[in-house]
C-alpha cells in the first residue's frame, strides 16, 4: 500500500511516502529560524508558515518517492496532540486531498507515530515499554500492540525537552536548546553542578522538571547549589559565567534531566517485567540520554532501542507508519474529524 504522511502538530512541516511499509521518502521543513529570535515556538507564527510550507512539502515528497498522487492509497495526517493551529493546517490539507481524489484518511495520534517510528528500521516484538521524550512530552506508555497502548507515566508539569530549551534560554544558548547543550556538555563535568532530582511522590512513574528549572534559575541569579558530595551548600556564582563554567552548568544541568528520565523508566520496566525499552521523541537523539540508557540496559540485561536521529524528532515517516496498520485493516475516519490539542494517547 501507497501512504502518504502528513505531520504539522508544531513547528515542523513533514511529508512522507511509505511504500509496503517501506520509507520511500521523508521531507521536513523546520521553523527553527522563524522562532529562534523568540527564544521558543510561537503558535501562531507556526501555523501560518505551515499554510506557506505544506504544499511543497508534500510535492518534494512525491518527487523523492518517484510517484504522482494519483499513486497514493491512503492518507495519514496528525489529528493531535500538539499546537491546535498548526494541527488544522495539516488536518484540512488532508482532508481535502482524501476528498478530492476519494482516498481512505485516518487521523494519528502523534505519540503513537513516535511509539512506532523505530520500526521503520527494525522490527520490536511487542510488548514493550515506550519512553516518550520531547519538546512537548514526556511519558511512559507500555505497548501491547499496534493500537493497544497503556499510559503508566507522565511529567506533571513540564517536559523534559522544555527544560532543557529553558536551561538552554537561561544559559545565553539560544534556541533550539537542547541539541546546544548536549554539545557543549560533551566536553565538561556532568558533576560540577549538584542539581536537585525530583521524586514525584503520587506518581512512582511520574516525572516533574520546573523545580530543576528554578534551581538552575536560582543558582545563576547567585543563590545556592550543592557541592559534589551533595552535603554542603555553596554560593551561585551571581555573575556572568565564563565559557568553561557555562559548559559544566550545562552538562551538569543535562545529568540531571538525564537521571530523572532513566530511573523512573528503568523502575517501571522491572516491576511490569518488561524486557524491552523503546525510547523515542527528539530529546531521544541526546547523546548522553542514548548513553546512560544504553549502560544501563547492559547492566540489567534489558533491551533498549532508539530511532535513528532523523526519525527522532518529528517526521511524517512516523504518522505514515502508524496510520497504515489501520488503513491496510480497511480502517477510515470520517471528515468530520477535528484536531484535539490534547489527544490523549490510545483514543480512537
Amino acid at each position: 500500500m501507497v501512504v502518504l504522511g502528513i505531520e504539522t502538530s508544531c513547528d515542523d512541516t513533514a511529508a512522507a511516502v511509505l511504500v509496503d511499509g517501506r520509507m520511500a521518502s521523508s521531507v521536513v521543513s523546520s521553523q527553527h529560524a522563524v522562532h529562534r529570535p523568540f527564544g521558543g515556538v510561537v503558535p501562531e507564527l507556526a501555523s501560518r508558515h505551515h499554510l506557506i510550507n505544506l504544499l511543497p512539502v508534500v510535492r518534494a515528497a512525491l518527487e523523492e518517492a518517484g510517484i504522482a498522487i494519483g499513486d497514493v492509497e491512503g492518507l495519514a495526517v496528525t489529528r493531535g496532540p500538539g499546537l491546535v493551529g498548526s494541527l488544522l493546517v495539516g488536518l484540512s490539507a488532508a482532508k481535502g486531498m482524501a476528498l478530492a481524489r476519494g482516498l481512505p484518511l485516518v487521523g494519528v495520534n502523534h505519540l503513537e507515530g513516535h511509539l512506532l517510528a523505530v520500526f521503520l528500521e527494525q522490527p520490536i516484538a511487542f510488548p514493550y515499554l515506550g519512553l516518550l521524550v520531547s519538546g512537548g512530552h514526556t511519558s511512559l506508555c507500555v505497548a501491547d500492540g499496534y493500537g493497544r497502548y497503556r499510559t503508566v507515566g507522565r511529567t506533571m508539569d513540564d517536559a523534559a525537552g522544555e527544560a532543557l530549551d529553558k536551561g538552554a534560554k537561561m544559559l545565553g544558548l539560544g534556541f533550539p536548546g537542547g541539541p546546544r547543550i548536549d554539545r557543549l556538555a560533551r566536553e565538561a563535568d556532568p558533576a560540577a553542578v549538584r542539581f536537585p532530582r525530583a521524586v514525584v511522590r503520587r506518581g512512582r512513574y511520574h516525572f516533574s522538571f520546573s523545580g530543576l528549572k528554578t534551581s538552575l534559575r536560582e543558582y545563576l541569579a547567585g543563590g545556592t547549589r550543592h557541592a559534589r558530595s551533595g552535603r554542603s551548600p555553596v554560593p551561585g556564582p551571581g555573575g556572568t559565567l565564563g565559557e568553561g563554567a557555562v559548559r559544566d552548568v550545562a552538562a551538569s544541568f543535562q545529568e540531571a534531566v538525564v537521571d530523572m528520565l532513566v530511573e523512573p523508566t528503568f523502575a517501571a520496566a522491572d516491576e511490569l517485567g518488561l524486557t524491552r525499552i523503546v525510547v523515542s521523541g527528539g530529546v531521544s537523539a541526546n547523546s548522553r540520554l542514548r548513553s546512560r540508557m544504553q549502560s544501563e540496559a547492559e547492566a540489567r540485561g534489558v533491551e533498549v532501542f532508539f530511532p535513528s536521529p532523523r526519525l527522532c524528532t518529528d517526521n511524517a515517516a512516523m504518522i505514515a507508519c502508524a496510520g497504515r496498520h489501520r488503513l491496510e485493516r480497511g480502517e477510515s475516519d470520517p471528515l468530520s474529524i477535528e484536531a484535539e490539542a490534547a489527544l490523549p494517547l490510545g483514543s480512537p
